[in-house]
């Protein structure tokens, strides 16, 4: 186990066949994830990066347990009120659609990681917000704005401190319950989790 820094935060490596494989847990939430990511990037080489989470989906073909690649992302809340309406960044002309990292205000993974297992996944795009929708007008708000397939509250820092630090990478993520008005009772934990570390196995073995 290496700790980083006096921190209490640990990244931990494991041998897997012939890689060497790390395992750094970031917490929750954009910050933690980009600071981690970054600090990460810049003191080692790594010839692929994986992020392995969960997400709620807003499909219903999306169901508990179903394991997806995140292939856009979007920092959904990055903006301005105005009124009624929201402005993004990039609508507020702070930031270019195509200055990177982004492309057409989107973070994008261009160039996956050639694993079969990885391409066996259902493709989706992502957002990535600081608060987890869990009301009806807001959810109908996100679907107009974004029309999104899942959301998170880290995979899109994870992508941008990818490209940012030019290593590939895939934000890969297990379904645990639907973008619905808040109901614990429905989530699906234990099957997403499950789903999930299956297929990371299936991911390092095809290195």
């Amino acid at each position: 186990m290496r700790r980083l820094a006096d921190t209490g935060r640990c990244s931990v490596l494991y041998a897997f066949g012939e890689h060497e494989i790390e395992v750094l847990t970031t917490g929750v939430g954009m910050v933690a994830t980009a600071a981690w990511c970054s600090r990460s990037f810049a003191s080692e080489h790594y010839d692929v990066a994986l992020n392995v989470g969960l997400c709620g989906s807003f499909r219903a073909a999306l169901a508990p347990g179903v394991v997806v690649h995140v292939t856009s992302d979007r920092l959904a809340e990055l903006g301005a009120e105005n009124g009624d309406d929201f402005l993004t960044i990039h609508q507020l002309q702070l930031l270019g659609e195509n200055e990177f990292p982004f492309e057409r205000g989107l973070l994008v993974n261009a160039a996956p990681p050639p694993l079969a297992p990885l391409a066996a996944l259902r493709g989706v795009t992502g957002i990535t917000v600081n608060t987890v929708h869990g009301s009806e007008p807001a959810i109908a708000a996100i679907r107009t704005r974004y029309d999104p397939d899942v959301e998170s509250m880290e995979g899109a820092a994870f992508m941008y401190a990818s490209l940012i630090a030019g290593v590939p990478f895939a934000q890969v993520r297990a379904v645990s319950n639907a973008v619905e008005r808040r109901n614990r009772g429905a989530w699906k934990l234990d099957q997403a989790i499950h789903a999930l570390g299956a297929e990371s196995v299936r991911l390092l073995e095809s290195l």
